[in-house]
């Protein structure tokens, strides 16, 4: 008996712990930058009236989302200077003096630990705010503004390592809807898309510890193109990791070591929109775009050559013109032979992978219980897919939360709360709708997601 009890004393707290453990999201999409929600105890269906907000903390506009790392939230916002304000034309590149600011705070009280403020002038469209998730690595955090100011600081203090300004530093032109490619970690470099002067500094791999350039290249052919909005993505083929860099002219792979080339296949854009994270299956690699639609390509044996499967045949973003997947904001999933993802004019969609065709479009996941049959009326609408478990918890444009399961059948609710108030314009040409369009952070079995005005913890625990 008394040998029971001292197994059970130790079994006890370690099952506690165990159970108890919290995953953080600690960079855009999460620690392994795929999505994916991994932390058990979750809820199967919301209370009633909805899950609890477990604190609110003010913030400024922007659309960069948070990223939650050892009891703490990093989030960047934009202040606008007294007197100054935004045009109400949102795509007008008018200048406005402000502020970009890096606040982190407590994660379990949303209290403020530190922040740093810098001032910045924006002269780009939707000026919002910060369009980047920072990173956090090792106990550093970095962050990219909107008009190209990168800053390491210490994550613990908010002590400022280094900066690199891309446009004074590197010649950089800024991207009409700003600098919006996440930046990624690999090893002790921090790889960003900066598009500099010099030739063959459209990718540059700083030094993580120091801010000074280990490698660059790639260079777009086309002055009159720009460097895009999609974040550098390490992906793994047969145990072979690979560099995907997604421009408006092509995707391209290179040695995330080195910066080395490995391949390329041409892809040109409209208006330069390549912007959601690609996505791997195995050695299948799927980027799609708004105007352009999707391409599938297969990576070989070990990821070192590439040739494409199949393109999309759509001749524009609008839903008849569309075949598809047009994907804007919203990076796609697949699952198995399944692709889900959101085209452009909000359709929630399963296409086969094997051959891109559709197999189902739904509208409910980002409007207000829009009807399957209803027709897509709102350009941009959108949701962020995380899927958990077997299932998907989706946050929309609108501020809600659902909770659904997504089949080669098509899309099925099991539930759905709103949980934030859309605080943003989408300005269309006509009235401009409210829209909420930060991806969120889900870590310590809860919710974080900012609209312009706070940001809030959301319990999503058993």
């Amino acid at each position: 008996m008394k040998r029971y009890w001292i197994a059970l004393s130790w079994l006890v707290p370690f099952a506690l712990s165990t159970d108890l453990m919290a995953e953080d999201w600690s960079q855009w999409l999460g620690n392994q930058r795929d999505g994916v929600w991994r932390e058990t105890g979750i809820l199967d269906k919301f209370p009633p009236g909805g899950p609890n907000t477990l604190w609110k903390a003010s913030l400024g506009g922007g659309y960069a989302g948070p990223a939650v790392w050892q009891g703490k939230v990093y989030v960047t916002d934009r202040l606008l200077d007294k007197g100054s304000k935004d045009p109400e034309n949102l795509f007008q590149r008018a200048s406005s003096k402000g502020a970009e600011r890096v606040r982190c705070l407590d994660a379990e009280t949303g209290k403020l630990i530190w922040e740093h403020e810098y001032p910045c002038q924006y002269s780009i469209s939707y000026p919002c705010g910060p369009r980047c998730t920072p990173v956090v690595v090792d106990g550093q955090v970095f962050t990219l503004g909107a008009m190209g100011n990168l800053v390491a600081l210490d994550a613990l203090n908010g002590k400022v390592l280094w900066q690199v300004d891309f446009v004074k530093d590197w010649g950089a032109s800024v991207p009409v809807w700003g600098f919006a490619a996440h930046p990624l970690v690999f090893g002790d470099t921090l790889i960003c898309l900066v598009g500099g002067k010099e030739k063959g500094s459209l990718v540059i791999g700083f030094d993580r510890k120091t801010g000074k350039p280990a490698w660059k290249n790639l260079q777009l052919e086309s002055p009159q193109n720009e460097i895009g909005y999609c974040p550098p993505t390490l992906i793994e083929v047969a145990g072979r990791k690979h560099l995907i860099v997604w421009h408006p002219e092509a995707v391209e792979c290179l040695d995330p070591g080195t910066g080395e080339k490995r391949w390329s296949v041409p892809f040109r854009l409209k208006a330069n929109l390549s912007v959601p994270t690609p996505r791997l299956s195995a050695n299948k690699l799927l980027v799609s775009s708004f105007y352009n639609g999707s391409m599938l390509l297969d990576l070989g044996a070990d990821g070192t050559s590439a040739k494409v499967l199949w393109k999309g045949a759509g001749r524009g973003e609008r839903p008849a013109q569309t075949d598809g997947l047009h994907s804007i904001m919203s990076t796609p999933w697949i699952d198995g032979n399944e692709i889900y993802g959101v085209c452009s004019y909000g359709e929630l969609r399963g296409l086969d992978l094997a051959t891109g065709k559709r197999l189902w479009s739904d509208l409910r996941a980002t409007g207000e219980m829009a009807k399957p049959s209803a027709e897509p009326v709102e350009r941009w609408a959108n949701a962020f897919i995380v899927p958990h478990e077997k299932r998907y918890f989706l946050f929309n444009e609108k501020g809600d939360l659902i909770i659904a399961n997504l089949s080669r059948a098509g899309y099925t609710e099991v539930d759905r709360a709103h949980v934030l108030d859309p605080t943003g314009s989408a300005a269309m040409g006509g009235p401009p709708r409210k829209i909420v369009w930060s991806h969120p952070a889900f870590a310590m079995r809860s919710m974080f997601v900012r609209n312009d005005k706070e940001l809030v913890r959301i319990s999503l625990a058993k």
